[in-house]
């Protein structure tokens, strides 16, 4: 077998992209035509924009292809495999890894990501080459107590990655203090956030480490049992962690006397959610496991003290588990030498919306907003002005560009009105509206509230009417008052993170955009164009050629005209779908 490596990209992002039939067709040439080279797989690298990709290894370095579609794909093959000859214009990068200022990873410190894309998630051993368990052999072979365990993680100063940011090393000495004859260890990979797929992309491209990880906390706090809680939707996340279980099985890193440690023994099962958001909040998703309805209950008592089955129960993410491996091989002094004072480490967030570079990232905290929107996700398109970021998905808040110099570390972003939530960072631009967006993301919190708090169940849904009203241009004034009345009392009056956070959207888009409010509502315009109800379509005679073209793409024939004389646009048809103005090449219609 030859030493050359070709490796395609096989996550989700790059399944929909079609990178599934680019390996089948290079893997047929490569057997019809006797090719030397080794084939494999690997999963998500971050480049989902990029996506397919396909990576070559061979003497002469790393050459990553962006954008592969079968024909390319033979070309590549043709033209760098047989030939010798790197295909240029499809390259994305040449030494991947290694050239500062010239690669993706330039400006990244990858901790959690630091296997995704790099090995195939499918095949344990390539974890283990990777000083996969590494960390667990060290624990269990040199008998290290859990007290020591425990205090490792809290030098670190790892907190929790799924939005709360509590120190997990404490989290892990709570659970510890409570003496029980059965614990467990909870995995939260219930990612709801519209825009975030942090958790998904990891459990994808790097099931294992969240294993390990797992299986060090249970260690620490001396838990016999655990659950993954995945949500169903993520079916590749669910098969690669169904296979990792059993290879780790296999390995006796999980079962009994794990590693020849008697009376070490920890065993995972895994959990499918229906996908309810409510969930993501930890007593929810405890009642999901027994087998009840996702709905929070009081605390305290704490998980730790009585979770799961009411036995002392450590729940984190699955990006906080993802880290704890490589604390335990370099060290917490190396960890917390990344980040802020009280925000140590990394964090991963997954750019999506109005930027260049969607996909994933992985920054030191404490990195400015600005520099992760253009240095890392390279700006916004089509040359249009930045406008806001929302961070910490639903429950979090919209940050203004003007406020993009600001550090993303827990303390920093709350103080703005967001959260840091688990890692979503919906990027907008100037044709955003941001009363719309605050629509968008209370609907969504509406719908998925349990229903248990009043506030929450009714408050949100009379919040979402005055929102939709002034979308409408049936705003009145007073309503953006009676937003900050609603909004702070569902804060102060629901049981859980969801209700107490679901106005934030709302609030910081009034906070920063109140003008935009005051527009919808005073001058009945939306000044984004957004709004379908506060904007008209007309044409412009100077420019209109009478080419039909937007008469005959009308969907409800509200364009009227003769060939070669200015059309029309009858307002009391016309549904602005915006049609017109997509397809007319010569600016002859305005949008006003």
């Amino acid at each position: 077998m030859g030493t050359t490596r070709v490796i395609v990209g096989l996550g989700s992002c790059g399944i929909a992209a079609g990178a599934g039939k680019v390996y089948e067709r290079i893997l047929a040439v490569k057997e019809a035509e006797s090719l030397d080279f080794q084939l494999s797989r690997t999963s998500c690298v971050g480049m989902c924009y990029r996506e397919p990709l396909v990576e070559i290894i061979d003497d002469s370095g790393h050459y990553l292809y962006g954008d592969i579609d079968e024909e390319k794909a033979i070309e590549i093959l043709n033209d760098h495999i047989a030939g010798g000859s790197p295909v240029r214009e499809y390259i994305v990068s040449t030494d991947l890894y290694d050239t500062p200022g010239k690669s993706y990873f330039d400006g990244q410190v990858r901790i959690a990501l630091r296997n995704c894309g790099m090995m195939d998630p499918g095949v344990i051993e390539e974890y283990e080459s990777r000083n996969g368990y590494s960390a667990l052999k060290r624990l269990v072979n040199e008998n290290i107590p859990a007290s020591r365990i425990i205090q490792e993680v809290l030098e670190s100063g790892l907190r929790g990655r799924g939005g709360g940011g509590f120190y997990t090393g404490l989290k892990w000495k709570f659970t510890l203090n409570n003496k029980s004859g059965v614990k467990y260890v909870i995995c939260n990979a219930d990612e709801g956030d519209p825009g975030a797929f942090m958790d998904r992309s990891l459990l994808e491209g790097d099931p294992h480490s969240v294993i390990e990880g797992m299986i060090i906390a249970a260690l620490a706090v001396e838990a016999t049992d655990g659950v993954i809680y995945c949500r169903a939707e993520y079916p590749l996340a669910l098969k690669r962690l169904y296979s990792a279980i059993e290879q780790a099985g296999e390995k006796g890193y999980l079962g009994r006397n794990i590693l020849g440690r008697e009376g070490f023994n920890f065993d995972i099962s895994i959990k499918e959610g229906a996908g309810a958001f409510v969930c993501g909040e930890e007593t929810a998703l405890i009642a999901s496991i027994e087998g009840g309805r996702g709905m929070p209950r009081r605390r305290p008592p704490f998980p730790a003290a009585s979770g799961l089955w009411k036995k002392p129960t450590n729940i984190s993410n699955v990006e906080t588990y993802a880290n704890i491996p490589w604390i335990f091989q370099n060290g917490s002094a190396e960890y917390a030498k990344y980040g802020t004072e009280k925000s140590k480490g990394t964090k991963v967030f997954a750019l999506a919306g109005k930027i260049r570079h969607g996909g994933l990232v992985e920054v030191p905290m404490g990195i400015t907003i600005n520099d992760i929107v253009f240095k890392l996700g390279g700006g916004i398109p089509g040359d249009k002005r930045f406008k806001a970021v929302q961070l910490g998905g639903p429950s979090g808040g919209c940050i203004p560009a003007y406020l993009s110099d600001t550090p993303v570390d827990y303390d920093s972003v709350c103080a703005t009105g967001a959260i840091m939530g688990s890692g979503g960072m919906v990027v907008m631009d100037e044709s955003t509206c941001m009363v719309d967006i605050a629509k968008f993301f209370l609907d969504f919190t509406e719908k998925e509230s349990c229903g248990k708090c009043t506030f929450c169940r009714i408050g949100t849904k009379r919040m979402l009417e005055i929102l939709v009203r002034i979308t409408e241009g049936a705003g009145e004034e007073g309503d953006i008052e009676k937003l900050g009345e609603l909004a702070h009392q569902i804060k102060d009056s629901s049981l859980c993170g969801l209700g107490q956070t679901a106005p934030n959207p709302v609030l910081t888009t009034i906070r920063y955009f109140r003008d935009e409010y005051e527009a919808h509502i005073k001058e009945k315009k939306c000044p984004a164009k957004v709004c379908t109800k506060l904007i008209t379509y007309e044409v412009f005679a100077e420019n209109c050629t009478g080419c039909t073209v937007c008469a005959r793409k009308c969907p409800v024939n509200a364009i009227t005209g003769d060939r070669k004389k200015v059309h029309a646009v009858d307002q009391d048809i016309c549904i602005r779908c915006g049609i017109c103005y997509a397809k007319c090449k010569f600016d002859a219609i305005i949008l006003s």
